[in-house]
């Protein structure tokens, strides 16, 4: 029997699938702007920082929980996982707001001039390769969770196997 609890953790499981698979797919989309031309990886770039503050506000009761215990009883992989996600916090704040600076596109359609200094635009390319270590190790930390729900929301259709390596019985001579 399926408890109302269960089921809205369910739901919420495929919410945060399917909102960090867009993140991804929309971050790997934008790190190629000579694919993507220059408007879209800088719209595309605006709305990942809007979609990474969904992705914390959806987190924001682990986040709290957390902060509130980390200097205190906290467990190892918990720590690992607030530093690394302060650290990408930081990261993906640099490279938002740097893009948004050095803008040639969106600023310029808003009737603003971004800055041409070049300290700006290393800063974003340093920040944005950074960025993707980061999200490798992000994605890494949680790879049980990324396997377990993709199995189950995304191929949750799929017949399951059976196990062909199932022990037999052996027969005492």
């Amino acid at each position: 029997m399926t408890t109302l609890a269960t089921r809205q953790k369910l739901s919420e499981t495929a919410r945060n699938l399917f909102v960090d698979l867009a993140i991804a797919i929309g971050f790997l989309i934008t790190l190629q702007p000579h694919f993507t031309g220059m408007i879209l990886h800088e719209w595309l770039g605006i709305s990942l920082g809007g979609a990474f503050l969904l992705h914390i506000l959806l987190h924001w009761r682990w986040l709290y929980a957390t902060t509130s215990r980390f200097f205190t009883k906290l467990a190892r992989q918990s720590r690992v996982n607030f530093v690394l996600n302060l650290v990408l916090l930081i990261d993906f704040t640099i490279v938002t707001l740097s893009g948004i600076l050095i803008s040639e596109e969106v600023l310029p359609l808003l009737g603003l001039q971004g800055s041409h200094d070049m300290a700006w635009r290393l800063l974003h390319t340093i920040s944005a390769e950074l960025s993707v270590w980061l999200v490798g190790l992000h994605i890494a930390l949680h790879w049980k969770w990324v396997i377990s729900a993709t199995r189950k929301y995304l191929f949750g259709w799929l017949p399951r196997r059976k196990n062909e390596a199932a022990p037999q019985a052996s027969s005492a001579a």
